[in-house]
């Protein structure tokens, strides 16, 4: 059988095997069990179904109140929905196993096979003994840090005067924080290096800070604003009244309800040193440096490194780099990923 229908055919075996699935769960749930256990019953093909469907009901059930879910519309819309979501989670998956499969593989060229039959360590060995990995990780998260902490601060005690006070000019510095949202940073790449060099900042990792936190002050400036106007300001008046000060109001009230819209800005903050190549390759990349440049880079100059340039083809080694920094990454928001979700739909309203 040709690959294509073999690929087919296990698509089409998954798409049916979660829509039977889906629908034991929800006839076990309408009898009045617990859907988790309808749908760990419905894992066993056939006979798990079958299991909840016979299962004695512990509720009143209407009669035919379990044809609902066996309509022809109601299985076509599983199928479709199912189908879309094994799809979307293949073109996810499916490269993250190409590159842990590649991280391991004997060659230095690009893997021809989908796993290796043979793996090894050496490329993570080499990634550690033969590069300067360690300098480029140390570089990025320092600036990572840098960025979250002095983002949050800066961006935070900006919004909140927006947000909570009258002042005059405040409409049209909003209008212009605005309107420099839309223009992008590489723009002003020249004037950049040239007040880098004026000032002795090439070279310096920590130094970018200071346009990562700028270049983040627009859009996360009225995202926050756009949250912190959600919260009454009755509790300010009542704090006032009870005696606080500002001081008091902003990091006693404010800040813990404010932590959803706070966690978000500080994990996308973390975010930005790990992904951006343009500024770090501009301004870490100076030939005037009298040490070794590579100590300088940050992850993603020193893993591009690996790949750029018809002599350079060290992709497994690339692989494996590019697996060690996404674990941390992955780790974080999973951890972060209830209060992404609520910083993301809170903020998202008209300031």
């Amino acid at each position: 059988m040709p690959l294509f229908l073999k690929i087919l055919l296990i698509y089409f075996v998954l798409v049916v095997y979660f829509t039977q699935d889906a629908i034991g769960a929800e006839v076990y749930e309408k009898k009045g069990y617990s859907r988790y256990r309808g749908a760990l019953w419905s894992l066993i093909p056939i006979y798990g179904i079958i299991h909840c469907f016979r299962a004695p009901a512990i509720k009143a059930v209407q009669k035919g109140g379990l044809k609902q879910f066996f309509s022809v519309k109601e299985i076509f819309m599983k199928l479709l929905t199912f189908g879309e979501l094994i799809l979307l989670a293949a073109i996810v998956i499916v490269p993250i196993v190409y590159l842990v499969g590649s991280s391991f593989a004997k060659t230095s060229g690009l893997p021809t096979t989908f796993w290796p039959s043979k793996m090894t360590w050496d490329n993570y060995k080499k990634l550690f003994t033969e590069t300067k990995f360690w300098y480029w990780y140390k570089n990025t998260i320092t600036i990572a840090v840098l960025n979250m902490v002095f983002g949050v601060l800066f961006i935070t005690g900006a919004a909140y005067v927006f947000a909570r006070f009258k002042f005059k000019g405040k409409k049209v510095g909003l209008i212009t924080i605005l309107v420099l949202q839309a223009f992008p940073s590489f723009m002003g790449l020249i004037a950049m290096f040239t007040l880098f060099d004026t000032f002795g900042l090439l070279n310096k990792p920590w130094a970018l800070t200071i346009l990562y936190v700028g270049g983040a002050i627009p859009f996360n400036l009225w995202l926050i604003k756009g949250y912190l106007q959600q919260i009454p300001k009755d509790l300010d008046e009542s704090a006032m009244l009870d005696g606080a000060n500002k001081w008091q109001i902003f990091s006693k009230i404010i800040l813990p309800l404010s932590v959803p819209i706070l966690s978000f800005v500080a994990v996308s903050q973390f975010m930005a040193p790990w992904m951006d190549y343009m500024l770090p390759n501009y301004l870490l990349n100076s030939p005037d440096y009298s040490g070794d440049i590579q100590e300088v880079w940050t992850l993603a100059i020193g893993l591009f490194s690996m790949i750029s340039g018809q002599d350079k083809a060290n992709y497994t080694t690339f692989a494996a780099g590019a697996l060690i920094v996404a674990l941390p990454i992955t780790l974080l928001y999973m951890a972060f990923q209830r209060f992404l979700i609520q910083g993301i739909t809170a903020g998202a309203t008209k300031g």
